[in-house]
């Protein structure tokens, strides 16, 4: 998190990463062994050592209730050492998702894979099965699904691909990386050569495993032998760190031994791909390996807490989701790798993009998403690891935070200086400072002598408060929350089996195992208001350093060869750590009322499936042009695996940007789905009121447009929890069939909005370029210019002075906007709303309004409106889109909100009425010069129209 730094270096803004205090692929034991097999699988001779035996029906009980034929298992066995049994499993799930999974079974070994990944990550460990039929013939099986997929498995050497209408797009085992480390005693012998062995091939009685939809031939009389000669060398590096690993200090007792696995994931069709958040680097993810690759080291996924990350690199930072998407006009499919344990990713553009995982350990689990584009994926992915929790509304809006407000006077103070300055403030955030000793939940006295008081002072303009809760814990037995944890016995332990403590905050700590179903509920208590009494309702939760984040550990993290509930090590589980705090927080923080309301709860570590459980932030990035310019592909990344309600620290965590820098920043702050400024405590205040004109008054006008905006907003936020679909999309994710647009992340679309945002991100700059997508016109959003439709996309140039921000709107969209800014978002909900109608090439445009009471779950019964508008024939109309539950209480509450403005942008010819049944109302009408050499668009604005955003209602031009 925050580390003092001397206040030269703030200033200067010096990159101050300490890469010695992270490892790259050849420090660490089981990269260093496995990373070289893709240079090797180069040799003309190198071959897979793997090959499966003949399938059979997976039973009842291991797939679940209720069955379907749609389960297999395979023996799979290595040359390498055949006295070694695997197993492979190939599953068809609902959605025509296929998951591919091994395991090593049968082995006299003491240990265990570890395999519940699935259980933490998502929905239901074991998903709905689909309807697929499986043949197998001449040593291939080849099962059948949904619409012209098929899994092509070639049993020796083992390969399978995911193929769509006879083309492969997914292939594993391509280059034959595949490799899983089997459990041994460290006296084991390694045998240099293993002479070439015929794979092994198992017959079935007649008629095993048929079904009416399942058809299994086994015909190994007609089989290709399976021959190689293996080098095992190719495999099975000498690598004295195999049993146990001494990295500076610190030792890695490995008491289970070698159990990484390796596996090569190609995409044959693709030209990039996409995801592996979270890294600072471009969207489309550049090479790691090969002649002229743009990185050395592969990705990594470790959750870590890293310290002034570099703004380019393939290095780990503080989430982790193994997720890719490969995409190319012929289609976009990917790839969820469910590990948990330390994961490094090589990728090549190579026959395609090939890629190669390598990781530490657990079981393969891997799930092919058919796509064929990316929304499907991003609805697939949701169907498994869950849509995006629906935040409470006010969570949409602006937060103010630094490191620290010490004082329960200059928290009030803010309040007061927001008001002066006519800026709109929702929420007010407190750093570990508040916090008694670092004792969270214990408030410092002296500095916060009431903080009910206080809450409830900023509750009265309509806003809510936030106090960070860590999960190191203060080892002190004054404290009750670690009295507790002891008692309950659900503290983290060493590899000795004592309790582990290290140095964070509070000084010496512990931490809390919230793998151990017993801290659950007992964690769910520390948020009663019997248990805190010091809070209230308006009192919400930051969750910090939860990689988590051991000062004196290795990487600055906990020892791989600590123990959770189940036995099973830190190094097993330490990407879903940071998850599972997050999740009893924001659980304890839903049900401390007795109406459960949706909790708003920060996070910074994440994994696979975190979008349910609330927001997260890119940590600690640098008040740098540099930072600034690389965080919308950062943002894009997260969005793309479902974590899209993401930001970044306004201003950068570290450093006291200039004026030019901070304008810029607040203006790209207002278009992150988590807006929030955050500052060091050693850096400057810098509170948007603290400016001079005319700074003050483009901080303000950057901080007013989101709340203009927040419906459009609210709508994004909507479809993410409700579809899956990301709160921002890329230029690739919106126009999949444009090649010439795939890699573009400096730009991105709020929802389905058509508010199209592009960042000036570039000091001094006084204009910036624009890449619009063809066939559809664009507006500007502050003046009547506009880009009319052309049959190829274009860049333009959008000049850009300083107050000014290339903010368009793609035609063919309709958006909602309130645009009676209040002091805060809460203020507004009974405001009149602004419908923005651009039209497109064709004089139609489409759009949503959802609303609902935004902070209880009334909404997932029917308590909500969803309107759906559409202009067409010269006719703007809104009607029910969602039906409510017939009371809709919330519907009640708001039945006297009206509409107060339409715009309509591209009209073709002035009107010559409007009206409304019948009855005629006043319009303005600007003509636009749509010919000139720079067209501004013919906007008609009608004032008033009369209509509720409850009912249902046409509005005619005529």
């Amino acid at each position: 998190m925050k580390l003092l730094l001397p206040a030269l270096l703030l200033a200067l803004g010096v990159h101050a990463v300490k890469h010695e205090d992270f490892k790259e692929c050849g420090q660490t034991s089981f990269c260093r062994r496995l990373r070289p097999l893709s240079t090797k699988s180069e040799s003309a001779d190198f071959a897979s050592p793997y090959s499966l035996g003949t399938p059979s029906l997976a039973s009842a009980s291991q797939i679940g209730a209720p069955t379907k034929d749609s389960a297999w298992t395979f023996p799979l066995s290595s040359t390498l050492y055949p006295e070694v049994a695997f197993e492979l499993r190939v599953d068809v799930l609902e959605g025509d998702i296929a998951r591919v999974r091994v395991d090593e079974v049968g082995s006299a070994s003491p240990w265990r894979r570890y395999n519940e990944t699935a259980r933490w990550s998502l929905l239901s460990s074991e998903p709905a099965h689909g309807t697929a039929k499986i043949s197998t013939q001449n040593g291939m099986s080849s099962i059948k699904y949904g619409h012209g997929l098929e899994l092509r498995i070639n049993h020796a050497p083992l390969r399978i691909a995911m193929v769509r209408d006879g083309t492969e797009e997914i292939v594993f085992n391509d280059r034959g990386l595949f490799h899983m480390e089997h459990f041994r005693t460290k006296e084991m012998p390694v045998e240099e050569e293993v002479k070439e062995t015929e794979g092994e091939q198992v017959k079935t009685e007649e008629g095993e495993a048929q079904t009416e939809e399942v058809e299994i031939k086994s015909e190994p009389e007609e089989q290709e032998p399976f021959e190689a000669v293996i080098d095992r060398s190719w495999f099975e590096t000498e690598d004295g760190d195999m049993f146990e690993e001494q990295w500076k200090r610190w030792r890695d007792s490995k008491p289970k031994g070698p159990e990484a696995f390796s596996l090569d994931i190609s995409f044959p069709l693709a030209k990039h791909v996409f995801g592996l958040p979270e890294h600072a680097s471009p969207l489309s993810l550049p090479d790691t390996i090969g002649e002229g690759s743009h990185y050395t080291e592969p990705y990594r996924l470790w959750n870590v807490d890293i310290f002034e990350y570099v703004a380019d690199s393939p290095m780990a930072l503080y989430g982790a989701v193994p997720l890719l998407h490969a995409h190319s006009t012929k289609g976009t499919v990917g790839v969820l790798n469910l590990v948990a344990s330390e994961t490094w990713v090589d990728v090549a553009h190579t026959n395609g993009v090939q890629t190669h995982w390598i990781s530490e350990s657990g079981i393969m689990d891997l799930l092919l998403l058919p796509g064929p584009n990316p929304t499907a994926l991003f609805e697939q992915y949701a169907s498994l690891t869950g849509p995006a929790q629906m935040p409470p509304q006010f969570a949409t809006a602006y937060h103010q935070c630094r490191w620290n407000y010490n004082t329960q006077g200059e928290v009030i103070e803010v309040q007061e200086r927001f008001e002066e300055a006519d800026m709109p403030l929702d929420v007010t955030w407190l750093d570990i400072e508040y916090a008694d000793e670092h004792r969270y939940f214990d408030w410092n006295k002296k500095m916060f002598p009431d903080p009910v008081a206080m809450i409830n002072q900023v509750a009265k303009f309509g806003r809510k408060m936030v106090a960070i809760v860590d999960p190191h814990i203060k080892r002190t037995d004054s404290f009750r929350v670690y009295k507790d944890s002891l008692d309950l016995d659900i503290l983290i332990k060493k590899a000795d089996n004592n309790n582990f403590d290290g140095w964070c905050w509070p000084g010496s700590s512990v931490w809390v195992d919230f793998f151990n179903p017993k801290s659950w509920e007992w964690w769910t208590r520390m948020f009663s208001f019997e248990t805190w009494a010091d809070q209230t309702k308006d009192l919400f939760v930051w969750n910090d350093m939860n990689e988590p984040s051991v000062f004196d550990g290795p990487e600055i993290t906990m020892p791989k060869d600590n123990i959770h509930d189940g036995g099973w090590e830190h190094r097993d589980v330490h990407n879903i750590n940071g998850m599972l705090f997050h999740n009893q927080t924001q659980h304890a923080i839903t049900v401390r009322e007795p109406t459960k309301k949706r909790p708003f709860v920060l996070s910074r570590a994440f994994f696979a499936g975190s979008q349910r459980f609330g927001s997260v932030w890119t940590g600690d990035n640098l008040g740098t042009w540099e930072h600034m310019a690389g965080e919308a592909a950062m943002f894009l990344s997260n969005s793309i695996a479902g974590i899209s309600f993401v930001g970044a620290d306004i201003g950068g965590f570290f450093g006291n940007p200039g004026n030019e820098m901070l304008v810029r920043w607040y203006q790209k702050g207002a278009f992150m789905p988590f807006m929030r400024a955050h500052a060091h405590i050693d850096t400057k205040r810098r509170e948007p009121y603290l400016f001079e004109e005319p700074i003050r008054s483009y901080l303000r006008d950057a901080l007013r447009l989101r709340y203009i905006l927040l419906p459009a907003w609210y709508n994004a936020f909507h479809d993410a929890a409700t579809k899956g679909h990301p709160v921002i999309w890329p230029q690739y994710a919106k126009y999949p069939s444009d090649e010439t647009g795939a890699a573009v992340d400096n730009q991105y679309y709020v929802g389905d909005s058509g508010l199209l945002f592009r960042p000036v991100v570039d000091e001094g700059a006084t204009s910036a370029d624009v890449y619009l997508a063809a066939g559809q016109p664009f507006y500007d959003y502050f003046s009547p210019r506009m880009w009319p439709a052309r049959s190829k996309p274009r860049n333009v140039t959008i000049d850009t002075p300083l107050d000014k921000f290339p903010l368009l709107i793609e035609g063919g969209h309709i958006f909602p906007s309130r645009e009676r800014v209040r002091r805060s978002s809460s203020l507004m909900r009974l405001d009149p709303v602004t419908f923005t109608v651009a039209l497109g090439h064709n004089q139609e445009a489409k759009g949503q309004l959802y609303m609902d009471d935004g902070e209880t779950f009334a909404w997932e019964s029917g308590a909500f409106i969803h309107r759906a508008l559409e202009f067409k024939n010269g006719k703007l109309s809104s009607t029910q889109k969602v039906p409510h539950n017939a009371k809709n209480e919330y519907a009640q509450s708001i039945q006297d909100v009206g509409v107060e403005r339409v715009r309509v942008l591209g009209l073709n010819q002035e009107p010559t009425s409007v009206s409304v049944s019948g009855k005629e109302v006043q319009f303005v009408w600007d003509k636009g010069a749509p010919s000139a050499k720079e067209p501004r668009a013919a906007v008609l604005t009608i004032k008033n129209p009369g209509v509720k955003v409850v009912n249902d209602w046409e509005i005619v031009i005529a």
